[in-house]
Order: C-alpha cells, then structure tokens, then sequence
C-alpha cells in the first residue's frame, strides 16, 4: 500500500470522526446523523471524487477523432509507464489549466482547459499532460480528489448547519447556538483548506520532477508554467477555493477571494520553473 492511499485512509477517518464529532455538539442523537454523514461523505468522496472534479469543472470528454494529439501525447505517456489510458475531458475555462482526478491509474481521468489549449504548443502541452500523467502514477490524485471533495462537502454543511440553525434553532442559552454554528460556518472550511495545504504543496514539485523524467527534458514544463502563470493573473477562473488544490497552477492566481491564502496548495511558481530547468529532475 502506497503512502498516499495510507494518508487518503487516515483523511477520510479523521473526517468521519470530525462529523461525529460536530454532530455530538447536539447530544446522542446528533453524533449517530453525524456518523451516518460521515459514513456518506467519506464512502462518497472515495468512489466519486472523479465524478464529483469533472461536474465541478464542467468538463465534457472528447474522443480521439475530435483531438487526436491530445490522444497520442497521453496515450505515449501512460505506455511509458505501463498504465491504463485515463478518460480525457476539456473544461470550458478560458484560464489555461489542467488537471487529473481519480480513485488511482485505473481510474483516472485528465482535463484540460480550453485557454491551455489556445496559448500552449502541443509540446508545452506535452510537458503539461507529463506532469498529471505523474500525480496518477504517484498516486496522488486519490489523496488529491478525495481531499477536494472532502472540503467541498465540508464547506457546504458547514453553512448549512448555520443557515438552519439559524432559521429553525434561534439564539440558544447564554447565545452558544449562534456562537456554536459560527464557529462551524468559519472553522470547518479554513480548517479543511489548511488540510489539503498540508498534504498538497510538495507533491507538485515531485510531480514536476516525475514529468520532465517521463519525457526526457524539463523545459516544455518550465515554458508551459510561465504562460501560465502570467495568464492566471490576467484571467480569472469561477472555481471554489476547496478545488485549488487540482489544478496544475493555482487558478486562484488573479482573483480576490475570501481567505486565499490559506487555500494556497501550490508551491511558488518561479521555484518550479528553476527546478525544471536547473536539470534538478535528472538526480
């Protein structure tokens, strides 16, 4: 068992006991809808991450007649490796991205935005499809998927326990109903941000170093990151902070978000670009 399917185990736990947890605020009764919540969000998160990143996305598939090098590039790349070849998608996004999804290499799935495809070379984009070609055979996407999921949903009963408590519980004794669910509504996304920050950052720079190894050369990479970058400042992407963490480059680049920093999964940028191109990847 790989380490990142050790850690995705210990996340989905961790999670399952924050929800029984939360639910326990509310006595016997809430820490039993709380374990089914958390039995629900963690089994659903761990077989439909994929699913859940491509309806995020938007992202519709594409067959081999309609973008035949965009097939051959991945279709070389997982060969290399001795892979399955993953279910190809293009997001509607003008913000040159990408990125994989999925319960492991059998199950996988690459997207690419249609703004990458505008402003990259197919070598560029080749470098690209390397480094996520990477995170599904390192197996990052798992932990990555399920971590993204995990913070959507978190995020998401987070505000709606503080909308119905609002609306059906009121301002209980001594005011600990409204305190109790701001600090649900507030805590448990920055909480579920800083997660995916832990687990996010260095498997970017090993992924990059995996994908300039499978192609033989770093610099398509370090080219198709500089374009990036400076598009994502200049282009903005509607994706929720909990997604950052997907995609090659942060798309959170260009937009003012409530507590970006925090969401920040992705190391800097220009220290990706050096390392590909200081040759580091050869060691």
């Amino acid at each position: 068992m790989s380490k990142n399917t050790i850690k995705t185990y210990v996340l989905l736990a961790a999670i399952g006991g924050l929800l029984i947890g939360i639910g326990s605020i509310w006595g016997a009764n809430g820490a039993i809808i709380g374990l089914v919540f958390g039995l629900l969000l963690v089994g659903g998160s761990y077989w439909f991450s994929d699913t859940i990143a491509i309806k995020a996305a938007r992202a519709v598939p594409v067959d081999e007649s309609q973008m035949p090098e965009y097939y051959a590039i991945v279709r070389d790349l997982t060969q290399r490796l001795g892979m399955p070849m993953p279910k190809l998608y293009v997001t509607p996004d003008a913000q040159p991205n990408a990125f994989a999804t999925g319960r492991g290499p059998n199950h996988a799935a690459v997207a690419v935005t249609r703004g990458i495809l505008e402003i990259c070379t197919w070598d560029e984009l080749r470098g690209v499809l390397a480094h996520e070609i990477s995170h599904v055979s390192n197996r990052d996407i798992l932990i990555g998927s399920v971590a993204a999921a995990l913070a959507m949903a978190i995020t998401f009963i987070a505000r709606m326990a503080f909308w119905f408590g609002g609306v059906f519980g009121g301002e209980g004794r001594d005011g600990e109903n409204i305190v109790e669910l701001l600090a649900l509504v507030i805590l448990a996304p920055i909480a579920a941000g800083l997660l995916q920050m832990a687990l996010s950052r260095s498997r970017e720079y090993e992924a990059d170093r995996s994908g300039a190894r499978l192609i033989g050369d770093g610099e398509p990479l370090a080219r198709a990151l500089t374009k990036l970058e400076t598009a994502a400042k200049q282009i903005p992407m509607n994706v929720a902070p909990e997604r950052a963490s997907m995609f090659i480059i942060n798309p959170l680049t260009g937009r003012q978000v409530a507590f970006k920093n925090l969401f920040t999964t992705h190391p800097p940028t220009a220290d990706r670009i050096a390392r590909l191109r200081s040759g580091e990847w050869r060691k």
